[in-house]
């Protein structure tokens, strides 16, 4: 093979070169022109597509912001030493007071009495032991309480187990929730709701522990008797207020119940007591062997109106926020959801909310031309300018505005949170109830729920307490029908 040697000049062919036309150079040269500027074209368009920012792009640069600052933020909060937090607050508010268990402890105070706590309604756990095909993977997992992650996974599935029969007030077919046991039952609702750690904590520190402090864990949603019936809930209570009295020396217990667990624990004092088969026949004088005091934390003894609203139209404060926040959502007919109409459907099986609805009738609450809280003067709230503006007519001719029905010392929290005062007295002229007569209204509402309720609880003043009706169980948790 020959090769060229380097630096010299290519050999010229020997093919005789093509003559040229005249004009065919200028052609050549346009069309070498068009390709590049074609060419320069297409580059310019290259380099503007990638110079493009796009919703793609946007998305990911905040995804990887927000990820790179969460682990950069949880670094931080696994670093930092764990008095950090507290030093922080004692530079700006000072140093801090001590808690109250360590104010105790340096008293010189120690454990004695055992404790027993009785949670209030909606305070304690919930698990499921057994359900429908929904809630495959769930066994013993709280279906209330921690996280209510499932409220949101399968919320249907939620409702429907949380749901008692609607003829017996117990168990529907197929399903089985029970209370969660020990401390944990009711020491926090939610992360970072606490109910009863703070209170557990602090007894801690002066030497309690689970031996000699019981939460009575019970299914409240359930009626007081049936859980006895059901789970045999009191008489748990009293083996277990017996042991621990056996085991502290002799020593009676302190009992602190709350809300709802207050007429809890009244109908638990009187079930005690009485004999069996409707009673737990410890005896007449079984509380004083084994009770040394109780302190009640804001017990509805007389019951509260809020327990009407709530089973009228499932209302409530978090929900009454929910509805100014996004009006109509929980009544939208959205995929069949019907939120509040579940809800509504799901509380009126919980018998034990009828324990707190209001009992004395107009006797205690009053009626239509007297109230309890006359005599009392109110300052009532300072009134915006913007709270007292006339809006149109609505339907009953209300005006607008919360604070012109807030004249009272209370907080107005209503389905209609913007009615005035003219709006109240436009609905009292068309149909006013009172204490005493809303349980007709109840009756016609919800019959089924009244008629379970009936069965159970009572809300009238005892005309003579030495009848021997007044000696069943549905009148123990009522203070005006019981000895």
């Amino acid at each position: 093979m020959l090769r060229r040697r380097k630096g010299s000049e290519p050999e010229k062919s020997s093919k005789p070169e093509k003559p040229r036309v005249d004009g065919e150079e200028d052609g050549d040269d346009d069309s070498e022109k068009k390709r590049r500027e074609k060419e320069r074209f297409y580059q310019k368009r290259r380099e503007k597509e990638l110079r493009r920012w796009n919703c793609v792009d946007s998305c990911c640069w905040f995804i990887g912001c927000i990820c790179s600052i969460w682990w950069f933020l949880l670094f931080l909060f696994n670093a930092m030493p764990a008095s950090f937090p507290q030093y922080v607050t004692e530079a700006i508010t000072g140093p801090l007071p001590d808690p109250p268990g360590v104010k105790l402890l340096k008293e010189g105070l120690t454990a004695k009495h055992p404790v027993v706590f009785v949670p209030g309604i909606v305070t304690g756990g919930l698990e499921l032991w057994e359900g429908h095909q929904c809630a495959e993977g769930l066994f013993r997992k709280r279906l209330w309480g921690g996280t209510f992650g499932e409220v949101y996974k399968r919320p249907l599935c939620w409702v429907e187990h949380l749901s008692l029969d609607n003829e017996t007030g117990l168990d529907p077919s197929g399903i089985r929730i029970r209370p969660v046991s020990g401390l944990v039952a009711a020491d926090y609702f939610a992360p970072g709701y606490f109910v009863w750690a703070v209170l557990i904590a602090n007894l801690a520190r002066i030497g309690y522990e689970e031996k000699n402090m019981h939460m009575a864990a019970y299914d409240w949603r359930i009626s007081f008797q049936n859980t006895e019936v059901r789970d045999q809930t009191l008489s748990r209570i009293k083996s277990n207020i017996e042991l621990m009295v056996a085991t502290s020396g002799g020593r009676k217990v302190v009992v602190i119940p709350h809300s709802m667990g207050v007429l809890y624990f009244l109908h638990f004092m009187k079930w005690v007591e009485s004999p069996v088969p409707m009673g737990g026949g410890g005896g007449s004088d079984w509380c004083a062997k084994h009770i040394k005091a109780i302190m009640n934390i804001g017990g509805p003894f007389l019951g509260v109106p809020k327990a009407v609203t709530g089973l009228f139209s499932a209302e409530a404060k978090d929900i009454a926020v929910a509805r100014a926040i996004a009006p109509g959502v929980l009544e939208m007919d959205v995929f069949g959801f019907q939120t509040l109409q579940h809800v509504m459907r799901m509380t009126r099986t919980w018998d034990s909310t009828m324990s707190m609805i209001p009992k004395g009738g107009d006797t205690i609450w009053g009626g239509f031309d007297w109230s309890p809280e006359e005599g009392y003067e109110c300052v009532a709230k300072k009134m915006k300018n913007s709270d007292n503006q006339t809006a149109g007519q609505n339907g009953k001719g209300a005006v607008k505005g919360n604070n012109l029905a807030n004249t009272t010392c209370r907080d107005v929290w209503t389905e209609y949170h913007d009615m005035g005062i003219e709006g109240i007295k436009a609905v009292a002229d068309y149909k006013v109830y009172t204490a005493g007569s809303l349980l007709d209204l109840l009756q016609f509402v919800a019959p089924k729920m009244m008629k379970r309720g009936s069965a159970h609880f009572s809300y009238g003043i005892a005309d003579n307490l030495d009848d021997k009706k007044y000696e069943h169980y549905r009148y123990w948790s009522n203070p005006l029908e019981t000895k």
